[in-house]
């Protein structure tokens, strides 16, 4: 993971702002139950400030992805309940470790497509993503997870090297083959931010998936 996080770190440099920090994947990082892979990180996540000075992991100082993750059955409610009560000034170091021991403990990864923090949520082209394609399947091998949920039709069909569009695959199993090893993939909605209005459907999904 050192290795990857220096080249996430120089893609930054190309793809990023360079105002802010790049961020990576967190959690479970050994034989995980699931890696979630989002998008690509803003500068609404707290760590990526130039003076943040703990863990640089994905949506630290946000509520929406917790609380979608607690809906699913995969993280605290009472944890949840503290997040959606904190203002992002208020995420200490110590807490994101907090929160991310507790992401370990449910044997989740979570991590993004693309590392490279943006100034805004507005979407990158498919040839920023690809860059990170290779890295994110040494990424998924680390982790060695028993499934693989992508999210939204852009990440789903760039890893998954076909045109997916999620509201005809739900709950579809692909395979991802990384070095000659088959992992159970499947695309979801995106459940937050534009996505939003589809997260009952992610949550559907994901729940009969994990059943």
């Amino acid at each position: 993971m050192e290795k990857l996080i220096k080249k996430y770190d120089a893609l930054q440099d190309v793809y990023g702002s360079k105002e802010l920090n790049s961020v990576y994947g967190a959690g479970c990082d050994k034989n995980a139950k699931v890696v979630m892979v989002f998008m690509n990180p803003t500068k609404r996540n707290i760590a990526t400030n130039k003076s943040w000075n703990g863990l640089k992991a994905q949506f630290l100082g946000t509520k929406q992805l917790w609380d979608f993750i607690t809906k699913c059955g995969m993280f605290s409610i009472e944890l949840n309940n503290q997040i959606q009560s904190m203002k992002p000034a208020e995420w200490t170091p110590e807490f994101c470790e907090k929160v991310y021991n507790e992401v370990a403990r449910q044997g989740l990864w979570i991590t993004n497509l693309a590392k490279c923090t943006q100034d805004d949520a507005r979407p990158l082209p498919d040839e920023v993503f690809i860059q990170y394609k290779d890295l994110l399947k040494e990424e998924i091998g680390f982790v060695n997870p028993q499934k693989i949920f992508f999210f939204g039709n852009q990440v789903a069909s760039i890893m998954l090297d076909e045109k997916i569009t999620v509201s005809t695959a739900r709950q579809k199993k692909f395979e991802l083959n990384i070095d000659g090893k088959i992992y159970d993939s499947y695309a979801i909605f995106y459940p937050i931010g534009n996505g939003r209005f589809n997260q009952p459907k992610a949550i559907e999904d994901i729940k009969q998936i994990l059943k």
